[in-house]
């Protein structure tokens, strides 16, 4: 009877390992697949077939079919009759190594638009004054904009600048230029240096209107504190990007 209880306990317990073993192998082979995906690494944006896959990675037909159910349900790929697995849509590359607006950075994938929602001069919250080294509830320049990439939405940006500087913004061109330009022009100083945040929040209803995007769903937040060359900080932003439209990047250096 022991013998028996054991075999019994083992099959339902070989059955699962087995299935998890398969999960595992589909989270890792879908990782490589989407750096593929989001680095241009099929031509014409159709992944090859599923046996193909699963015989350049030497992995099983039901490990490939998992694979790519997760990278559907990240809305990177879709199924398209007679074609098959293709990239859904283009994911845009920003560099995290590089301190340059938006336009800068993707100038090479199309024209990026400000839409102007919002302009003025607010009391500087408490966490907003302390970041910009500046008194409480001293006015900033706040700035809300819409970016959009070819006319698609692409990110919702937030931005605080002391008024000193924020005056001369008022005048200029916000919807067709980078603040960082502008704020270098202004200043008669170049940018120096930035302090970044990134990670993955819900879109609040505001922010899901704006961009377009489902209620809840996942979004990339950046938050960038940029100072001028002289260690001024100027600019406090909390950037909300669309996460199926962009993918962050850098190249880093392990200190000596």
């Amino acid at each position: 009877m022991p013998a028996e209880r054991t075999r019994e306990h083992t099959v339902p317990v070989a059955a699962a390992r087995r299935r998890r073993l398969r999960a595992d192998h589909a989270r890792l082979l879908a990782d490589l697949l989407r750096h593929q995906v989001r680095t241009g690494g099929f031509p014409g944006g159709v992944l090859p077939l599923e046996d193909a896959i699963g015989s350049d990675y030497r992995v099983s037909r039901n490990t490939v079919r998992q694979a790519l159910d997760l990278l559907r349900a990240e809305g990177l790929v879709e199924r398209q009759p007679g074609v098959g697995t293709v990239v859904a849509g283009e994911r845009y590359p920003h560099r995290l190594d590089r301190l340059q607006g938006l336009a800068e950075t993707l100038r090479e994938h199309g024209r990026v638009t400000n839409e102007v929602r919002t302009v003025g001069p607010v009391p500087a919250p408490g966490p907003v004054a302390r970041r910009l080294r500046i008194a409480e509830h001293t006015d900033v320049l706040y700035i809300e904009r819409r970016r959009l990439l070819n006319g698609l939405p692409l990110s919702l940006d937030l931005t605080y600048v002391p008024m000193d500087i924020g005056t001369g913004l008022l005048g200029c061109d916000l919807e067709n230029t980078d603040v960082f330009r502008l704020l270098e022009t202004l200043t008669g100083q170049p940018l120096g240096t930035a302090e970044i945040t990134l990670e993955a929040v819900n879109a609040d209803a505001h922010s899901a209107a704006v961009l377009e995007t489902p209620h809840g769903s996942a979004v990339l937040m950046l938050e960038r504190l940029t100072h001028l060359r002289d260690g001024r900080p100027v600019d406090l932003e909390f950037i909300r990007f669309r996460g199926d439209r962009i993918s962050m990047s850098g190249l880093l250096h392990r200190a000596g």
